[in-house]
């Protein structure tokens, strides 16, 4: 038997199940060569209801017409399968073609299923191709799904075969509505769940992609960051609490070596060094992306890696700053902002657009040279702050313009 076998339908009477009515369950026979299977249509019929030359309902008789539109749509269901399994390559059986009709295929798999399979991957490549956090994002994901299923179909699984294009506009609608997220934090879940069906099309567990008539795009976010005044505030503030000054200290160094708080946290020692200028570098690579990300030292950073030489509070003596989780420094930079009369919702993320724009692009560093130094693989990344500069640029024409009106 090969792909190419000629399949026969036809359809019968099992006479050997009447039931109480006197009627006789309708089967679908399916033969490729010698081999042969039948399958259950659902449907029964009275014996004088029935043609068996034609294998087809009297359509004369009440009912007939309609029952033999439905054996119809069985049969070209049946031969929709074959030629999808013909199309695949696959060597087609009558048995694999049953299996196929009926949505029982041995390696037919979950979409939970493959969430699992591609979650405990990147867990054993942390450290090597994956943060922690970005594993996070993806069990996290995985829930949100599992939550989808439930609230949209009262399942708790649904098999890959069965995601069509409405199952991802579905999923879109319920993020945005049910878990009140924003459109491009819904998107980036929309993403992750793509990546997990990419991964089932390329393992061949999939064979079509229910992504792709899918279009949809990131919204543009105004990223937020200090101006030269604000930061001079933040630096001249006389601060009685230790913690406060660490916290500032830490965020200063951020706006003037633009590293995010992962990067700031694992910098030691051996990440100073001298540079091809004869000065000091941070020389090291992104948590986030793996990309080098290499910076001169400037001498606002210089001072605090020297003022925490011997600091206490540190994971190992190699480290620079002491140890502060995320969202600490993030609750007291509220304190912070404060009492700088900063008017803004800082985050520690924020020095690190405070460096692109206030501390270089304000000051005529070219848009290549920032993106070398943040770590960006893409230069379309960088230019995001530089429409930022632009439109402070623009806003401060228009007052001046204004004044000499």
């Amino acid at each position: 038997m090969n792909s190419f076998s000629i399949l026969n339908i036809s359809f019968l009477l099992r006479k050997n199940k009447e039931n109480k009515i006197g009627e006789y369950p309708i089967y679908m026979r399916a033969a490729i060569g010698d081999e042969r299977i039948e399958v259950s249509t659902g449907r029964s019929i009275s014996q004088g209801d029935w043609d068996s030359k034609t294998g087809r309902a009297n359509a004369k008789k009440i009912g007939g017409t309609h029952l033999n539109y439905f054996l119809d749509t069985l049969r070209n269901n049946l031969y929709d399968h074959h030629t999808e399994m013909i199309k695949n390559g696959d060597f087609v059986t009558a048995k694999k073609l049953k299996e196929r009709f009926l949505g029982i295929e041995e390696d037919q798999r979950s979409l939970l299923e493959v969430f699992e399979y591609h979650n405990q991957q990147m867990k054993e490549l942390v450290g090597l191709s994956y943060a922690p956090a970005t594993v996070k994002r993806y069990d996290t994901t995985i829930d949100h799904v599992q939550r989808f299923l439930n609230h949209q179909y009262k399942r708790k699984d649904i098999p890959l075969r069965q995601i069509k294009y409405s199952f991802i506009t579905d999923l879109e609608h319920y993020f945005k509505t049910v878990r009140k997220c924003n459109h491009n934090s819904t998107l980036k879940y929309i993403k992750n769940v793509r990546k997990v069906i990419n991964l089932a099309i390329k393992n061949e567990w999939l064979d079509r992609d229910p992504f792709a008539k899918y279009q949809a795009k990131l919204v543009e976010v105004k990223r937020e960051y200090i101006n030269k005044e604000e930061l001079q505030r933040l630096e001249a503030l006389k601060l009685s609490v230790m913690r406060l000054n660490m916290v500032r200290d830490m965020f200063i160094f951020a706006c003037y070596s633009g590293l995010a708080y992962v990067d700031i946290s694992n910098l030691t020692k051996d990440n100073i060094r001298i540079g091809i200028d004869g000065y000091k570098w941070i020389i090291t690579e992104r948590n986030k992306t793996k990309t080098p990300s290499n910076i001169p030292l400037l001498p606002k950073a210089a001072e605090l890696v020297i003022k925490y030489e011997d600091f206490p509070g540190k994971k190992t003596d190699d480290h620079i700053f002491p140890n502060f989780s995320n969202q600490k420094l993030n609750a007291y930079l509220k304190e912070l902002a404060d009492l700088a009369s900063i008017d803004k919702n800082i985050t520690f993320h924020i020095a690190r657009h405070t460096f692109a724009t206030t501390v270089t692009l304000a000051n005529g560093v070219p848009i290549e040279s920032i993106s070398s130094m943040l770590g960006h693989k893409s230069i379309r990344t960088t230019q995001i702050y530089s429409k930022v500069v632009n439109e402070k640029v623009s806003k401060d024409m228009i007052k001046l313009k204004k004044k000499l009106k």
